[in-house]
């Protein structure tokens, strides 16, 4: 089964060269953030349809990083888990995805700057011998969990590359994170403009995923990416039903995890 969108659905985002490495604290008000163009507002997952809350985001670069940001509006900015790794789809949050050669990354953050990460691996490409057989990826040893098993019935049999392995305790090398909140966070009597996130991923860690290519990229690369936001919509302290899911471009169905769909960055100097 494939759930690929058309390619004319695909967003394209080009991000820009910086000439000086980003202090990473949150603001996007800081004078670099200008040279970046905001991309459309997010959509409906599903649908593709305009989303009721704006999210936008953002990405540069230079020698050593790339950089994205996020703008997320929200009249009432929440959060509950401070643990890292907690299951940050539990509460409102935005995520990048990283396509790589054979695996994947997913990258969730929440308002209190507490981050979940894990990368994911096809079953068929983890093979003895592989660039996966090392200690780094041993199954006998990580915290790994199964993406597409029978115990994940919303994706089971839907993707043509099958089931993949997720290292759960996967530290994307280098990261670094900030959240910067315009309002008040979890007082529901105070309207809050929202928060922004700000985020360095290490281009040696994308290199790692993409073991025939070099990064930092050259002037006119590309990459695939996926940006989303998930909301909790809540009444009277009630949760209703699933979280809403908004994205750059839309997938077809309520799945993030399908690379064929991410958008499209493209590096210029």
């Amino acid at each position: 089964m494939n759930n690929r969108i058309p390619e004319n659905r695909i967003a394209h985002y080009t991000c820009r060269k910086v000439s000086d490495s980003i202090l990473i604290d949150g603001n996007l008000d800081k004078p670099v953030w200008g040279q970046a163009e905001k991309s459309r507002p997010f959509v409906d997952l599903v649908s593709g349809e305009p989303a009721f809350l704006e999210t936008r985001m953002a990405g540069l670069w230079d020698n050593e990083n790339l950089y994205i940001g996020f703008w997320i509006q929200e009249p009432a900015v929440r959060a509950s888990l401070t643990e890292r790794d907690s299951f940050i789809w539990f509460d409102n949050d935005v995520e990048v995805f990283i396509d790589g050669e054979d695996c994947y990354y997913e990258f969730e953050i929440n308002a209190f700057n507490t981050i979940y990460e894990v990368l994911f691996v096809y079953q068929d490409a983890l093979k003895r011998g592989s660039r996966f057989d090392t200690p780094e990826f041993d199954l006998y040893s990580r915290n790994v969990d199964v993406l597409s098993g029978f115990q994940d019935p919303a994706r089971y049999g839907k993707h043509h590359r099958g089931k993949r392995w997720a290292f759960m305790d996967y530290d994307f090398p280098g990261l670094k994170t900030a959240v910067k909140v315009d309002g008040k966070i979890n007082d529901p009597e105070h309207i809050d403009k929202g928060w922004t996130v700000e985020i360095a991923f290490p281009w040696k860690g994308v290199e790692k995923m993409h073991p025939s290519r070099r990064f930092p990229p050259k002037n006119g690369d590309t990459l695939r990416a996926a940006f989303f936001r998930f909301e909790n919509l809540r009444f009277h302290s009630k949760t209703l039903g699933e979280s809403v899911g908004w994205a750059l471009n839309e997938h077809g169905v309520y799945d993030s995890h399908i690379p064929e769909n991410f958008s499209c960055l493209h590096f210029k100097e």
